[in-house]
């Protein structure tokens, strides 16, 4: 079915969509210039990459979560076997660690950490900041490893209509619409429609589970944006609504939907967002400004995963006042706020060892100061300090510090240091052990978090980056180096018992050290090269002894390759884009006790996967893509324990180091009016 999809998708009469010839016009001279789809400043103080929109259109990301496969900094990887559910990491930590954003305010927090960053259309995006190491206090304490801020499109540079359409081998379809209007010369708005499904089951390693889960999704928002040049004003009103559903489990339970008996699981989702920032720009000091942040957001999802039940609510208030001026010229610059979060939870869990709710609020009021110092030439500075009132947290500082140095022409020196605190959902953040036979134990009981005490951590780094031109052609080349340092940790443990999954607090030391290595290279005009090579070292004490963090490699290599003709007259263009990926060997969660054919060796072998996609433009207003995931086929070897009896103690579909199904192949266009 679907290869006749494609056939009929790229057979499409692409004369329809090219642009009007023109006749009787005057003769035009354009001067266009390129630039690259990932921008790294050397003037900017923060270790920061800005990934573009037309980054995003490289690959098949259909939402955030997949919009970094070609980016070296991010490694994308599936939590389960199960739920199709892509977790990212960034300096070997997972996403829990970093503070997720939506034009700067929080969004993928507590009990959206595991699906989040899945509803937000890759469409809506119009570019993403990515930020190694301790962000910005203006912006909260929870961040350890990095910041991921998203910018969504804003309706005053919208186009009227934009139509997306994308339709895969693993029976994915997903449409996406744009509608935009602008009313008068200071409103104008803006309404994105996303819709996707998945109604095919398909089990592709015949091990008799699904794939990939029977899902749907109905995701709509409205943004309503004011411009008042003359008087100094901006603002923004985001509303979404948001409904997801999922139901995954054994092939044969979806052939006889009223069997009992089998394994099934159902996730669903719904979320309301609404979000306001207005800005003033003082127009006779136009270096000072205030801007006033506020979001509301209600997420509930219930699930149930074979005989374990999880169920959780979470309603979220966040506040935040900034103010923006200067210290006797430009070369001296300061924020300074206050923010007010507050959480509600209702939070049900019933799963081996555990029955019960942990309903509570948490809430939290800070006051931060940051300063910046910039030389104009070759050296600036970030200083930053808050101090927050947290009902469980207590009453902590979070001192943060970025620094920047130009030593000789096209070369950047980077620092940072900065402490982190944060609250961990440790049943929010680990939804993919509920897809096994495990128990759970809470060890230690004496904290006000489940029971455990606040995860603290300081980050601190240096990275150096160096343009140069070889043959004439532009390249640069980089490095960064970060390490974690844990104060306390709330150690997920899966190595003293292979029925067991215990909680505790960090007694000893736990560090994740991370070094990337990356070489750019432009040899011909519209020919681009990228590569990394990443290695980790992520060591924590268990109470079985100190190991590495299961699930995650010690050595990986990336390479990406783009390539685009040049474009015509009448916009028509090719462009071809390859990433390739080896992970090396990672070290498993212990199998031990296990009957001998549901063991698994101490570490996984290594692997590659490559993804490839061409699209062809046929104008300024229509193109058309295909692409294929795993080009090699690649399969992790059982990746479901004990799936011939689902209820038996040996079940665990969470163990995921590789790819669970094989290569998957997609098409789509893109229809725009301007």
């Amino acid at each position: 079915m679907y290869k006749y999809f494609l056939i009929v998708l790229f057979a499409a009469i692409p004369a329809l969509a090219q642009e009007p010839e023109q006749k009787d016009t005057l003769a035009t001279v354009t001067v266009k210039t390129s630039s690259s789809s990932i921008r790294k400043s050397q003037t900017a103080v923060t270790n920061t990459q800005v990934m573009t929109s037309r980054e995003l259109l490289k690959a098949a990301c259909c939402n955030l979560a997949e919009s970094f496969e070609t980016n070296p900094s991010i490694d994308v990887n599936f939590t389960d076997a199960l739920t199709g559910a892509k977790q990212i990491k960034m300096l070997g930590l997972t996403s829990p660690y970093l503070m997720i954003t939506e034009e700067n305010i929080p969004s993928v927090r507590g009990a959206s950490q595991t699906f989040g960053m899945t509803f937000t259309p890759g469409t809506w995006v119009e570019s993403i900041q990515i930020t190694k190491g301790a962000g910005s206090v203006v912006n909260g304490y929870e961040s350890i490893s990095g910041q991921i801020n998203t910018e969504l499109i804003k309706p005053a540079t919208d186009i009227p209509f934009f139509f997306n359409m994308y339709g895969s081998t693993d029976s994915r379809l997903e449409l996406n619409g744009h509608f935009n209007e602008r009313f008068g010369d200071k409103w104008s708005s803006s309404l994105f429609v996303h819709g996707n499904m998945r109604r095919m089951p398909m089990d592709q390693n015949d091990d008799g589970f699904l794939d990939n889960p029977i899902s749907s999704q109905i995701n709509v928002m409205n943004r309503w944006q004011y411009n008042n040049a003359e008087k100094g004003w901006v603002s923004f009103i985001t509303a979404r609504v948001m409904n997801d559903e999922k139901l995954t489990g054994e092939v044969a339970s979806h052939h006889n939907p009223s069997a009992t008996g089998f394994w099934k699981s159902e996730i669903n989702t719904q979320r309301y967002d609404i979000a306001t920032k207005i800005g003033y720009v003082f127009p006779d000091m136009p270096y000072q400004s205030i801007g006033f942040q506020n979001a509301y957001s209600r997420h509930v999802q219930d699930s149930y995963f074979g005989n374990n039940i999880y169920n959780i609510a979470q309603d979220s208030f966040y506040s935040n006042l900034i103010l923006n001026s200067i210290i006797n010229n430009t070369r001296h610059k300061f924020a300074a706020g206050i923010n007010f979060t507050l959480d509600r939870y209702r939070e049900n869990v019933i799963v081996p060892g555990i029955d019960n709710n942990f309903d509570r609020i948490d809430n939290s009021l800070g006051a931060f100061a940051e300063y910046t110092f910039d030389n104009s030439d070759n050296f600036s500075l970030i200083a930053g300090m808050r101090a927050d009132y947290h009902n469980r947290l207590g009453v902590f500082a979070t001192p943060r510090l970025h620094v920047r140095y130009n030593p000789w022409a096209d070369g950047t020196l980077r620092a940072s240091a900065g402490r982190g605190k944060r609250a961990a959902n440790i049943f929010a953040e680990n939804q993919q052990l509920f897809a096994s036979a495990r128990s759970f134990s809470i060890l230690d009981l004496g904290g006000k978090i489940y029971g455990l005490d606040p995860e603290i951590a300081w980050n601190y780094g240096i990275s150096f980056s160096q343009k140069f031109k070889i043959f004439g052609q532009p390249s640069d080349i980089g490095f960064d180096l970060y390490r974690t340092d844990f104060s306390n940790q709330a150690v997920v443990d899966l190595y003293a018992n292979v029925h067991q999954v215990s909680f505790y607090n960090l007694t000893g030391n736990s560090s994740a050290t991370s070094l990337q290595v990356d070489f750019n290279y432009e040899p011909l005009k519209h020919l681009n090269l990228r590569t990394a090579y990443k290695y980790y070292d992520i060591e924590t004490d268990y109470l079985s002894g100190t190991n590495q963090r299961p699930l995650q490699a010690r050595h990986r290599l990336f390479a990406n390759v783009e390539f685009a003709t040049h474009i015509d007259d009448k916009g028509h263009r090719w462009k071809f884009d390859t990433t390739w990926n080896w992970t090396g060997e990672q070290r498993l969660p212990t199998t031990e006790g296990n009957s001998s054919w549901n063991k698994l060796p101490v570490d996984a072998n290594p692997f590659s996967t490559v993804n490839a996609q061409m699209t062809r433009s046929f104008s300024s207003k229509f193109e058309m893509y295909a692409g294929v995931e795993n080009l090699t086929n690649y399969r992790q070897d059982k990746p479901i324990l004990g799936s011939e009896n689902p209820f038996g103690a040996e079940f665990d579909a969470s163990i995921i180091y590789a790819p669970v199904f094989g290569r998957m192949m997609y098409a789509g266009l893109r229809f725009k009016v301007k």
